[in-house]
């Protein structure tokens, strides 16, 4: 009986549930469905536009991706030349300083070279003179010993001149002298020599 009484107050209420939906149905029937319509065309329409809003906002991502992709690509292809560039740059700075580097050790080569020649050109002046000037040291000693030897001789025969000559003078006042006394002429004592 208890679930008689259940399922009874269960259908009264469901029965009042359903004369209530009548009455609002007569009196707002008409409005409600008008307000559904509206509402369903709000819905739509908000969908729309909000399908729009997505397409729109997805699109903007796209450019907005695109245009990153484009700028990280023109940003990395920047940089990837100014890398090319720089090590064009580096080669060729390289390169450059190598052949400077080959030129001045070629340079350096020839001058050692050079500076060598010079140097055995000058010690062999440098000989030449040196045996060129020992010559005529020597000839100059030569020539002088041969000129002490000459002045020697000359000085030894002015010499035995001198001496021929003392020897001569004293003979001739000798021979003066007897003469005189032949003729009576004394001169005083005389010391001999």
């Amino acid at each position: 009986m208890g679930e008689n009484a259940n399922e009874e107050d269960r259908n009264g209420e469901t029965e009042e549930s359903r004369k209530i939906d009548r009455i609002r149905d007569v009196l707002f029937g008409s409005q409600m469905r008008d307000y559904d319509n509206r509402l369903q065309r709000l819905e739509e329409r908000f969908a729309g536009e909000a399908a729009e809003a997505r397409a729109d906002l997805q699109k903007r991502l796209e450019a907005l991706e695109n245009a990153l992709k484009g700028e990280t690509e023109s940003v990395s292809n920047h940089l990837n030349a100014e890398r090319l560039e720089r090590r064009v740059a580096m080669d060729k700075l390289a390169r450059g300083l190598a052949e400077t580097a080959r030129a001045l050790d070629l340079k350096l080569r020839k001058l050692d070279e050079q500076a060598a020649r010079e140097i055995h050109n000058l010690r062999r002046q440098l000989v030449e003179q040196a045996k060129a000037l020992s010559e005529e040291i020597e000839e100059t000693a030569e020539k002088q010993e041969q000129m002490q030897a000459d002045l020697n001789r000359e000085t030894a025969q002015l010499r035995g001149a001198m001496t021929g000559r003392e020897a001569m003078a004293e003979m001739l006042s000798e021979v003066a002298l007897r003469k005189r006394q032949r003729n009576g002429f004394h001169p005083p004592n005389r010391v001999s020599r």
